[in-house]
């Protein structure tokens, strides 16, 4: 047998595999695709979900409306639940795609589910998730992938689970969150209905290049850290003192140079945990602690530094 003739063979067996367990999640020219992973579970990308129910539609034509299990929009994961009957769910991948490793992407279409070939171009890379934070250790590969595939099934040659796909970088290349075993449990406690939020201060920051050159500009010494430029109302960050304006140049006890530093730091955090921070308000160094035990009207969608972003950070887009 030829070299295309057993790729050709492949593509035959991933798609009899692995095409019945892809959904096309929300529909519309926004919708993205989900992968059923148990008994009326799908997973997808938290960028897909917008509302507590959402439309999804098997390949097999049938439609039904999921309701949202539970969202990570920090990881840019979610799980929905869905009538599920007759669907077999799909095998999670025992081993980690390693440089080379041949891979199909598994996508809805408007005609089904589209397979497609690449091999694994890069590892441990990583982007930004909807709210800014880093998401790492993901999966470059070369399998091209459509617009609405955003939460698509990435596998292997025997069709097994080995990513879920998320962002487009570049020319041809496309990052996957990989479905190991770290990443099974937080899917697990999604679907149990457990948010996967991380504490948040509830501000919007400036990185450290742009308040080196404010504080230059109102002839303040060079300083090291992130310039807080908003503070939300009643969110931690207002509760702990913490002001427009201010520098913060350490959190848990480390320095912040980077909002990556602010949410390793805030990743540290459990759930009604604090985190002292280091201010400089104008000469004057300070420190806060933040608590995150929630407060009545404590606005949920309080931004932790995602702010951050608009600088430019970003290396790649949802695979839309």
């Amino acid at each position: 047998m030829s070299v295309l003739e057993e790729l050709s063979a492949a593509v035959t067996t991933v798609a009899d595999r692995v095409s019945p367990a892809i959904v096309s999640i929300g529909g519309g020219w926004r919708g993205g695709s989900g992968v059923v992973i148990g008994d009326g579970l799908v997973l997808t990308n938290a960028h897909n979900v917008r509302h507590d129910e959402v439309p999804v539609a098997f390949v097999d034509g049938r439609t039904a409306q999921a309701s949202v299990a539970g969202v990570d929009l920090d990881g840019d994961l979610a799980v929905i639940r869905v009538d599920t009957s007759g669907v077999a769910p799909l095998e999670w991948g025992t081993s980690a795609a390693t440089l080379g490793t041949p891979v199909f992407a598994v996508a809805a279409s408007s005609h089904g589910a589209r397979v497609t070939f690449g091999l694994v171009s890069s590892i441990a890379r990583s982007f930004r998730g909807p709210r800014g934070r880093r998401i790492s250790g993901s999966i470059e590969h070369s399998a091209p992938m459509p617009r609405g595939s955003s939460g698509s099934a990435l596998v292997d040659g025997d069709g097994r689970l080995i990513g879920i796909n998320t962002n487009r970088v570049g020319d041809g290349f496309y990052l996957a969150i990989p479905t190991d075993e770290a990443l099974r449990g937080r899917i697990d406690a999604l679907a149990r209905g457990e948010s996967g939020e991380r504490p948040q201060l509830g501000i919007a920051v400036a990185p450290a290049h742009v308040a080196r050159r404010l504080r230059r500009a109102v002839g303040l010494p060079d300083r090291d850290g992130i310039l807080i430029r908003e503070v939300g109302d009643g969110t931690p960050a207002e509760r702990a003192g913490i002001e427009s304006g201010d520098l913060l140049v350490a959190a848990g006890g480390r320095p912040v140079a980077s909002v990556d530093d602010l949410f390793d730091a805030l990743g540290a955090v459990g759930a009604g945990g604090s985190l002292d921070v280091t201010l400089v308000r104008g000469t004057e160094e300070r420190t806060a602690s933040v608590s995150f035990t929630p407060s009545s009207g404590e606005r949920s969608d309080a931004s932790g530094g995602a702010g951050a972003t608009a600088a430019g950070t970003d290396p790649g887009s949802p695979v839309h």
